[in-house]
């Protein structure tokens, strides 16, 4: 008894330690170096370096992907917006589905706990199943993502049990299961919560709700097609589904006409105010008339996700369930964040059911973490080049980069009509078009045959090989099409 009450008093003592100190990355990995943890902390001057050897890569990740980061945790205005606290001692709210829709797998192995009696308390020494995770990036600091085993009963019953409150759930197709978004009330750190959690056998995944951006740079004719050896008068996607989630769009600029099947907003109590980069991309992967895209006759499904350039797990988890509804062959991710479990998760299972994804690599630098999705492996990373094949400066570079594709100074749709854009944004709809082509051109082509062609026939751009610059090279649509 003695010793269980000196290793429950040191679990403590480690709880409160990480709850002090919720702005450094937390780690327990014994099979780290020094050099790593420093890394992860990103003290003083431990962050030089720390793009190819900070992390820690598993679950899923491009060989050689690390990134995960520390710092200071801030949260933008707009999640204030999108996800307003809950009064200080509020009780937990009836579950309310995000999208309107019901939340219950059914399945039924786990046996409910009894409802408690009383108000609600917080357990203690919980967090003993599991150390507080290492967490890296921005983040709802208020909020979790958990994935349960058991119904909207079951759901209420957990957040009862550790004081939480339902903010949304729902049933997941990516996932599998049900995606609920918890509140915390309280003030604890999400590190302490997402410990405590792991106790409960009832929950399976456990993550917080991290903050993605859109990947534009600040900011002729679009040399695209001449570059990625494309024919402008042959280019076609006709009637190929490509999903596109990114900010709201300009539907009534004339690039659009006839472009888009489907729209959907995974925030539809955020009003939309920006709509410049998603036309943006949707223009230069199906855009008609002068602007025309690379792939015009392809069928965009689009999912507003973003407001202010930003948005979270729980939305983009929404989108991309969506575009799974829709049968799309593509899915175009123009965005970049931290590594997020329940992220890798939904795009592993995308990526089993053939569809082919295609992310920005990002637009923080040389020395910049990863950037996710793009470093999940099974996504295609795209980084940006100029027209005469330089790299992007502001490009993030490391293993997971796979290619290369136009996206410097190109002239774009936009809602005020056209502009130049600039960003790894932009390349990935460059590619997300390209093989557009290659689907029309060969609808049985699969998700690993085209990612295997687009390898093979690159035009290599840096040191030979594959290189953490331009990855495979700069794509070459027509020698892509042509490889068996």
């Amino acid at each position: 008894m003695a010793a269980k009450a000196v290793i429950l008093h040191a679990a403590l003592l480690a709880a409160a330690a990480f709850a002090a100190a919720p702005a450094f990355a937390q780690t327990n990995d014994p099979n780290l170096s020094q050099t790593e943890v420093d890394c992860l902390n990103r003290t003083t001057a431990a962050g030089v370096g720390c793009d190819k050897n900070g992390g820690t890569a598993n679950n899923g990740e491009k060989p050689g992907a690390g990134g995960a980061t520390g710092g200071a945790v801030f949260l933008p205005a707009l999640i204030v917006d999108l996800f307003p606290n809950a009064p200080a001692g509020a009780a937990p709210q009836t579950p309310a589905p995000s999208n309107g829709t019901s939340s219950s797998n059914g399945s039924g192995n786990a046996a409910p706990a009894p409802t408690p009696n009383g108000p609600a308390t917080v357990p203690h020494g919980l967090n003993l199943a599991e150390p507080p995770r290492a967490i890296a990036g921005e983040f709802v600091p208020d909020e979790v993502l958990v994935t349960v085993d058991g119904d909207a009963g079951v759901v209420q019953q957990i957040a009862n049990s550790f004081g939480l409150q339902v903010r949304s759930q729902r049933q997941s197709r990516l996932l599998g299961t049900t995606l609920v978004r918890f509140g915390i009330t309280d003030g604890r750190p999400v590190g302490v919560v997402l410990a405590q959690l792991a106790a409960d056998g009832r929950t399976q995944r456990r993550e917080p709700n991290h903050i993605y951006t859109l990947q534009q740079a600040a900011g002729v004719v679009n040399y695209a097609f001449d570059r990625i050896a494309l024919d402008s008068k042959q280019a076609s996607g006709e009637n190929v589904r490509i999903a596109v989630i990114d900010t709201g769009i300009d539907d009534t600029n004339p690039a659009l006409a006839g472009v888009i099947a489907e729209q959907y907003d995974a925030m539809p109590n955020v009003p939309i105010e920006k709509r410049d980069h998603g036309t943006s991309v949707d223009g230069l992967i199906a855009g008609v008339g002068p602007l025309e895209g690379m792939a015009p006759g392809a069928r965009i499904y689009h999912a507003r996700a973003f407001e202010g350039g930003k948005s979270t797990m729980d939305v983009i988890l929404s989108a991309l369930d969506w575009a799974a509804e829709q049968d799309a062959r593509i899915i175009n991710m123009s965005f970049v964040g931290p590594k997020n479990d329940l992220l890798g998760t939904a795009c592993r299972n995308a990526r089993a059911l053939g569809i082919v994804l295609v992310a920005a690599a990002g637009n923080n630098g040389p020395k910049a973490p990863y950037g996710y999705p793009a470093a999940f492996d099974g996504v295609i990373a795209v980084t940006a080049t100029d027209a005469k094949d330089g790299l992007m400066p502001q490009a993030n570079r490391g293993a997971y980069v796979f290619i290369s594709a136009p996206g410097v100074e190109m002239v774009a749709p936009s809602g005020a009509g056209s502009d130049v854009v600039t960003g790894t944004s932009f390349a990935a709809a460059i590619v997300s078009g390209a093989i557009a082509n290659l689907i029309h051109a060969a609808p049985d082509r699969s998700a690993d045959e085209i990612e295997k062609a687009l390898a093979a026939t690159a035009k290599d751009l840096g040191p030979k090989g594959r290189d953490n610059d331009f990855g495979y090279g700069l794509i070459d649509t027509k020698a892509a099409e042509a490889a068996k």
